[in-house]
């Protein structure tokens, strides 16, 4: 019986990539010591998996940034204004495309369907020349195998690669994208002969779309590109990999018909009705690859419930053509949880990191072909009923508090725009107000302070006086620049989200559970395994010393549930809703002990809103309810003059943008530059929007310092389609990734536009 692996995590159990690549952008290292730490963590991850007794492991699955930039390396799909000129694309280049550099800005990032992992977006036109340009799938198929690994390259299937881009700036954005798959193919057989020729035996092509709603069009291009491939593609195992979700029927249909491809994988741990559809019928002669073991979530398998379905799958397809495998590639999950020493005992037994279910996915393989081991089987049964009857799961008052709100609506009581001249009377606020988004620059030291404290190296006191003397700078900085609302720096906070989890009941915390979100960019994800409530007040005491420093509005900083839910490892064992109603009433009554300390504005962010929306469109109508509904309840019961801001950034809303006003925010900020302002066209297509709104004015996820005459033009833009009244001037997201060096000059330009757009304004009258 065969096991298999779709994918996994990159960063390194300790975040060696992470740091090695910081130390290259900051000229610490050079090319060779970067590559060097990639190989080490390559081998390791290979050797660990055949060690493991895994059949098919993945090759290509490393990358430096991200999967979806190294095919546009691969197919040579580079804009021009990198200015490169063919060849192999080296670091500078790759680099620059995925951070921009000192005179050009990144490309866009947005989110890897409803998951906070961020990909690189591709920008595509009818001119674009593709040329094999990144020999990266094959270099390192030939790597693994000099180690005596056999290894499965796996690389972004045609369809998906050109169904997740864009049109490049200037084309239109009617564009068909598929239009151009009759020129990226060549590259694709390119790469398939190599691989051949070096000795791959099988190929995986990861083609994720396909769990999307598609139309016939869209379909009939898989049936297109793979019949084009069919004969690059001879004397190869070829398996097309699905993931994230249930394929729909007509998928499932122009799947298995597919020419030339020998096995299909399927998501079946959020994709329960594609096993409906498989025992429908599946083509004979084809292998499944079952992903059974969950690769978004640490919960250990149910290894008898797993052992079931794939016993019952067996019976369908035969017992030489089913592979065990995972659900999507265990990117999307922390590491090991050996490194967890602090964890505690009875809740790490209910869990399993990237290296525990490469052992979960191998057992299921053996048990089915007859060799189950009983002792690992009998301790994951003990660990399962542990979970389920364990009593710090469960709070009663909890349950039914969170069932009370099922079905009522909470709104605030008086419409958003008789809020908004309430707010103006008390805050006294210029036309086109400045702020910024919550986070200031994490320095080394400030690291040091919460590292030492948290180790019990400084005192309460010296810890307190320390961050104090962190928000008093961040303040007089503020104040300094002229900006209007201001926010406290968050120097006491490590992550928006692990930051609230840490003072909530029913959350478990990691000390290595570092999962990937972009670039360099880890999050250590907090474990909700029980129900969730707020013991003591979390950021009022930080927030009220922040507002007695300064006469302007201070701005309270919360995540909001949404963001907390959809940014944690959530238990499984209830729906994400009951979850989320729990986190929901928590934050409410923070935001209510923030405003009786006479915190004017509170913010209460929902930066995942658009990442938890189901991908398939049946499902998204009840998931915005209960995630719009939940955001509400957080401060429905605040007075008209506490002004509620939210913020959203790096996803495409203009879909879901009736559900973001119907959140009821009095302002809300969002990512904008660095996806081209496409934000402003919805507003531009007729969508009226009468609460305060920040489209965000520069890109704070690159180094590049906009100029002031560049934020007036992005401003100018702006006013085209929106109400200068409702319109506020603020980065992108928040500042904690960037230097002072950068920030300074930045915002003292962003202020400077404000100022300048304000004059004119007040001219043209």
């Amino acid at each position: 019986m065969a096991s298999h692996i779709v994918g996994y995590p990159r960063m390194g159990p300790k975040r060696e990539l992470k740091f090695a690549l910081e130390s290259f952008w900051d000229g610490k290292i050079n090319a060779e010591e970067l590559q060097n730490v990639a190989r080490s963590l390559r081998t390791s991850i290979w050797k660990e998996m055949a060690d493991a007794g895994i059949k098919y492991i993945p090759s290509n699955t490393f990358s430096y940034y991200d999967q979806v930039l190294d095919a546009t390396a691969m197919l040579g799909a580079v804009p021009p204004r990198y200015g490169w000129n063919g060849g192999e694309i080296g670091f500078d280049v790759y680099f620059s495309m995925a951070r921009g550099n000192a005179t050009v800005p990144a490309m866009e990032m947005t989110k890897w369907f409803d998951t906070n992992y961020h990909y690189i977006v591709p920008e595509l036109g009818p001119d674009m020349q593709f040329t094999y340009s990144s020999h990266k799938a094959v270099d390192e198929y030939k790597e693994a195998k000099a180690l005596g690994v056999e290894t499965v390259p796996v690389i972004v299937g045609p369809v998906s690669y050109l169904l997740s881009s864009k049109p490049a700036k200037g084309i239109e954005k009617s564009f068909p994208l598929l239009s151009l798959l009759e020129k990226i193919l060549p590259v694709y057989k390119e790469v398939i002969t190599e691989l051949k020729a070096a000795g791959a035996s099988w190929i995986q092509f990861d083609e994720p779309k396909l769990v999307m709603d598609l139309d016939a069009h869209q379909l009939q291009a898989f049936t297109h590109a793979y019949s084009e491939l069919e004969s690059s593609l001879s004397g190869l195992n070829v398996l097309i990999e699905t993931y994230f979700a249930d394929v729909s029927a007509e998928a499932y249909k122009t799947l298995t018909s597919l020419k030339g491809v020998t096995a299909f994988g399927f998501d079946l741990v959020r994709g329960t009705k594609t096993l409906e559809l498989v025992k429908g019928g599946f083509p004979s002669g084809k292998y499944l690859f079952a992903g059974v073991v969950d690769g978004r979530n640490i919960w250990a398998n149910d290894l008898a419930g797993s052992l079931s379905n794939l016993q019952a799958l067996e019976g369908i397809v035969g017992k030489d053509k089913l592979v065990v495998s995972t659900s999507c590639s265990l990117l999307h999950t922390a590491v090991d949880l050996v490194n967890e020493t602090k964890l505690d005992s009875e809740i790490k037994s209910w869990l399993a990191f990237a290296a525990q279910k490469i052992v979960e996915v191998n057992a299921l393989a053996k048990a089915l072909s007859g060799e189950k081991n009983e002792a690992y089987f009998s301790a994951n049964s003990a660990a399962q009923a542990s979970r389920k009857s364990s009593p710090r799961v469960t709070n009663e008052a909890v349950q039914k508090a969170a069932a009370a709100l099922r079905g009522s609506d909470h709104r605030r009581a008086t419409n958003v725009s008789a809020r908004l001249e309430a707010q103006q009377k008390k805050l006294n606020l210029p036309l086109l107000p400045t702020t910024t988004i919550g986070s200031f620059p994490q320095t080394m030291d400030l690291r040091r302070v919460r590292r030492e404290f948290k180790a019990n190296k400084i005192s309460e006191e010296e810890y307190v006086k320390a961050i104090k003397e962190e928000i008093r700078k961040v303040v007089e900085l503020q104040e300094e620049l002229d900006i209007d609302v201001l926010v406290h720096g968050e120097p006491e906070r490590n992550d928006m989200v692990e930051y609230f989890g840490e003072q909530l009941s029913g959350f478990a915390f990691t000390v290595n559970g570092w999962v990937q979100s972009y670039g360099s960019r880890c999050v250590k994800p907090p474990i909700i395994y029980g129900d969730v409530s707020r013991p003591n007040p979390m950021t009022v005491f930080w927030s009220t010393m922040a507002q007695s420093m300064t006469k302007r509005p201070m701005k309270g900083m919360l995540t909001g549930p949404v963001t907390i839910l959809n940014w944690s490892f959530v238990r499984n064992d209830q729906p994400r809703f009951e979850t989320c109603y729990q986190i929901a009433l928590a934050i409410k009554d923070e935001v209510e002990d923030l405003e009786k300390s006479g915190i004017n504005v509170i913010q209460i962010d929902e930066a995942a809103l658009r990442e938890g929306l189901p991908l398939r469109k049946s499902e998204q109508p009840f998931y915005l309810d209960w995630a719009v509904h939940s955001f509400r309840i957080t401060n429905c019961g605040v007075q008209d003059t506490t002004q509620i801001h939210t913020h959203m950034c790096y996803s495409n809303f203009n879909d879901i943008i009736h559900s973001i006003i119907n959140m009821d925010a009095d302002v809300i900020t969002i990512e904008n530059s660095r996806s081209d302002e496409k934000l402003l066209s919805v507003f531009r297509e007729g969508v009226k929007y009468g609460a305060g709104i920040g489209p965000g004015v520069y890109d704070i996820h690159s180094p590049r310092i906009p100029s002031t005459e560049e934020i007036v033009d992005r401003v100018s833009k702006m006013l085209a389609v929106l109400e200068s009244h409702v319109l506020w001037v603020n980065p992108d997201c928040g500042l904690k990734t960037r230097k002072y060096a950068e920030v300074k000059p930045a915002l003292s330009n962003m202020v400077a536009a404000a100022k300048a757009v304000r004059t004119q304004l007040a001219s043209s009258k």
